[in-house]
């Protein structure tokens, strides 16, 4: 009876880990492994068990900025099975990134994109197990093409942050609910009286397409956006063209 109380607030409960294959993955990929359930002291039925792939996403507010976490995708076992004292249950699973999913793997400015699995267990009457493991993701190769391009064109990253809502333009929208800006800064202090200020980048990509949104802060005549579709095979000199030409 003790041990079933002491359960039922997370001590000698059931505890769950999950095991990625791969902690690095790219934009549109997929991640995969396994998750591994380990019974407690005392027997525990486990009704549901959900993996959810997630970002953290900023909203301003009346105050100011808040801050929370958004899911991009679901991997739920509803089968119910009880786990014996000591028991380990392996459960393999695999999701298939949203298209949309942020870049984390970016090593300038200040990164506050983050990328991670949050695994649970549904066990009646006790404190729910979780666990969090944290996701390197890599750009799909037309966003890795402007992060590059953006480089060898003077511009530094400056910031990478997640923001709550939605993107569209020209015969696209986007439909996870969070998007990613990518912000940039000449590296030296420009040319001519409405030189560029800033550069920031959201992606939305797709199986046959990638859209791109650019937002142009320059000195005397504000923001401009301009809204770019290319094919998911374009290559960097063709990015570099196309970067040479909004950067004027």
């Amino acid at each position: 009876m003790l041990k079933d109380m002491m359960a039922r607030i997370g001590i000698g409960a059931a505890t769950v880990d999950t095991l990625p294959d791969n902690v690095e993955v790219t934009q549109g990929g997929r991640v995969s492994g396994t998750i591994r359930i380990r019974g407690g002291e005392v027997e525990q039925r486990v009704d549901r068990v959900e993996l959810k792939l997630m970002t953290e996403a900023k909203q301003e507010v009346d105050d100011g900025t808040v801050r929370g976490p958004h899911a991009l995708a679901l991997f739920a076992i509803d089968e119910q099975f009880t786990l014996v004292p000591g028991e380990t249950h392996d459960i393999p699973f695999a999701i298939e990134l949203h298209p949309e999913t942020p870049v984390t793997a970016i090593a300038e400015g200040r990164n506050e994109s983050k990328v991670w699995l949050d695994t649970s267990l549904d066990i009646d009457f006790a404190l729910d197990p979780r666990d969090k493991d944290y996701l390197l993701v890599h750009p799909a190769p037309v966003v890795a093409a402007f992060m590059r391009g953006m480089q060898k064109a003077g511009y530094r990253a400056v910031k990478a942050d997640v923001e709550k809502g939605f993107l569209s333009g020209d015969g696209f929208r986007s439909t996870s609910g969070i998007y990613q800006e990518l912000e940039y800064a000449p590296g030296g202090f420009g040319l001519g009286w409405n030189r560029i200020k800033e550069v920031e980048l959201s992606f939305i990509c797709r199986p046959d397409a990638v859209h791109v949104i650019v937002e142009l802060d320059r000195s005397f005549s504000g923001d401009g956006y301009r809204c770019l579709t290319l094919h998911p095979n374009t290559g960097e000199a063709e990015v570099r063209e196309l970067l040479a030409g909004l950067l004027q």
